[in-house]
């Protein structure tokens, strides 16, 4: 009997870009499960709550073609924990630059001395994404700049209806 190789992306997705759905069509070569954790986490001001924020996953995730494979949840406490009770065997994380890389490896030695089991997977965004993150693109969207070739449709359209509001990011 086959047991599912079951990855988990996590992160705040606050809100979700291109380039994470990048990374989320990269890891969906190598699991056949991949659970979007999304984080919450208390002490970490976030522009969506965590229920805007799985909407928007779950919505930009309906533009890739086996969306069946992709799970979205939330999530608090340790990842470690969370991903042995989804049955994990990999944490995947992206990579955009070299300060990326030395607070990711911190955190996936820490992962690894709690849970030696669960591995941890740094992927590579494509290269017209690897300057994108949600603080740019929040960022951008507070001044009115043009985000839509940097989110999914459902992204740009939710950040102008709370800038229009005067929600602003906290930062």
């Amino acid at each position: 009997m086959k047991t599912d190789k079951i990855g988990i992306y996590p992160g705040t997705f606050d809100p979700i870009t291109n380039g994470h759905l990048d990374i989320i069509r990269k890891a969906l070569k190598l699991f056949d499960i991949l659970i979007v954790a999304i984080c919450e986490n208390p002490h970490k001001e976030t522009l969506f709550s965590i229920k805007e924020r799985q909407f928007l996953v779950e919505e930009a995730i309906k533009e890739i073609e086996e969306n069946w494979r992709i799970k979205v949840e939330t999530f608090s406490g340790l990842l470690v924990d969370f991903a042995k009770k989804k049955s994990a065997c990999a944490i995947i994380r992206g990579l955009r630059a070299v300060s990326d890389f030395e607070y990711e490896m911190q955190m996936a030695l820490m992962n690894r001395k709690l849970s030696n089991n669960l591995d941890t997977i740094f992927l590579l965004p494509s290269l017209k994404w690897i300057f994108l993150s949600s603080s740019v693109v929040k960022e951008i969207a507070k001044f009115g700049g043009k985000i839509e070739d940097l989110v999914p449709k459902i992204v740009a359209e939710t950040l102008k209806k709370k800038f229009e509001k005067g929600e602003f990011p906290p930062y």
